[in-house]
């Protein structure tokens, strides 16, 4: 009796698991999630929205159409640009202009060259447009956490500047909003109450954002050359003066891969070569580490990139809060004799995004703007070898591969307990930031 009841009951699913089956969706096919990309269909829809025209401009000439040297907050009142903007040469370091959120429609275009996975882009990205086989680029602040995951690297947008503003943060260009700090318990106030660039919120951002087509990495343009190379192209030491600038301002954001370099061993140390050295990074701006503590001051950390004759010399820039901050730079060693001692060993390419950082800050060693650092231009990658995008690739003399190490507080611990107390270096003051 009971196997006549099994028998039924399977008599009667059966049906039901084929209903079941049949009620299955089908595959998401690409057209089903992506929408069919169409210029002219594009074209169409910026006429509609913009009855009083539109245009859409090459990212260099809406630099020059959109940014002045001074901005608009540049009047000598109460509520004007921190103090460090200028030093009344008519250059300025800090600047904000607006931009009509009404009247003509006014577009910028490009592709997403940068990701902030690593921590070395934190709501920031860079775009790049290719314009007659050259790049022109252009940061974008943007108030948003893992942009990384909207705006994909490789990824065309399209953006409304309308009602959004264009201006430098330590002469690097970019688009932005207008912000306003007034915090007078900062350290260092005096020189950072004021007007700058601030992020733009992450609502009114999607907002003002198109997608062009799919992410593909292969249209982003990469320029590969030498130190020398790259400083017969852009002014190794530059002067500054606004023919300088406007050069300087539209070489930021350049992607790069910078050839035959070696970590030197040493740190930018405000303007000063310092040799790194063997200790904890939570101690020392100078650990032989990519990023060491800044006591959260928060200034990009520098280490010090040569060609192999030592001609010619870049900073490699990194966050002391990017996931790779305290990993070992290539040829670094765990022992306070040999930290630095193999760096030169390691030769290879480091590519990341270019840029030349100027501040006005006054109280630091050599900074200043008529006495400017010796290797103010610097390379940040956007990642190494397990962690974001493999930016470093270097050999040794036997042709071995660099592969990243982290420091490690417990060894470092015990190699110290037989070794004389040391005093931490002191941390730089809050200054450039």
């Amino acid at each position: 009796m009971r196997k006549s009841i099994y028998i039924f009951a399977i008599a009667l699913a059966m049906p039901v698991m084929a209903l079941m089956t049949s009620c299955e969706p089908s595959a998401i096919e690409e057209k089903d999630v992506l929408p069919n990309w169409d210029e002219n269909q594009l074209m169409q829809e910026l006429e509609a929205e913009n009855p009083q025209g539109f245009k859409i401009f090459d990212l260099n000439d809406f630099l020059d159409s959109c940014m002045t040297e001074e901005g608009d907050f540049a009047s000598q009142t109460e509520a004007s640009y921190r103090t460090r903007a200028t030093n009344g040469n008519g250059i300025y370091l800090f600047s904000v202009d607006t931009i009509p959120s009404t009247g003509r429609g006014i577009y910028i275009r490009g592709r997403v060259s940068t990701d902030d996975f690593a921590g070395n882009f934190y709501k920031t990205m860079v775009i790049q447009q290719i314009v007659n086989g050259e790049q022109q680029n252009l940061r974008i602040s943007v108030d948003m956490g893992s942009s990384g995951g909207m705006f994909q690297i490789g990824q065309e947008i399209l953006i409304r500047c309308n009602g959004l503003a264009v201006g430098r943060y330590s002469n690097q260009p970019q688009l932005c909003i207008p912000s306003y700090n007034n915090n007078i318990f900062a350290l260092v106030a005096a020189q950072k109450v004021g007007w700058a660039p601030g992020r733009i919120p992450s609502a009114v951002f999607r907002k003002a954002v198109r997608f062009i087509g799919t992410p593909d990495q292969s249209k982003l343009k990469y320029d590969t050359l030498s130190l020398v190379q790259l400083f017969n192209q852009v002014p190794e030491k530059p002067t500054i003066n606004k023919e300088n600038m406007d050069k300087i301002r539209k070489a930021d954001g350049r992607l790069v891969v910078l050839t035959k370099v070696h970590f030197t061993g040493q740190a930018n140390d405000d303007g000063e070569e310092v040799s790194c050295v063997y200790k904890h990074p939570d101690s020392v701006t100078t650990a032989n580490v990519f990023a060491s503590t800044t006591n959260n001051i928060g200034f990009p950390q520098s280490r010090i990139l040569k060609n192999a004759s030592g001609t010619k010399a870049i900073c490699c820039s990194n966050s002391e809060y990017c996931k790779f901050a305290y990993f070992f730079i290539p040829g670094a060693a765990e022992d306070t004799t040999k930290a630095v001692a193999f760096c030169d060993r390691w030769t290879g390419t480091v590519t990341g995004i270019l840029g030349w950082y100027c501040d006005n800050a006054t109280g630091n060693k050599s900074g200043s703007l008529n006495n400017v650092w010796a290797y103010n231009w610097s390379v940040t990658p956007r990642g190494i070898q397990g962690i974001g995008i493999p930016d470093i690739k270097m050999v040794d003399e036997e042709g071995n591969p660099w592969v990243p190490k982290e420091f490690d507080p417990v060894y470092y611990e015990e190699y110290m307990k037989d070794k004389p107390e040391e005093k931490p270096d002191p941390v730089l003051p809050p200054i450039l930031w």
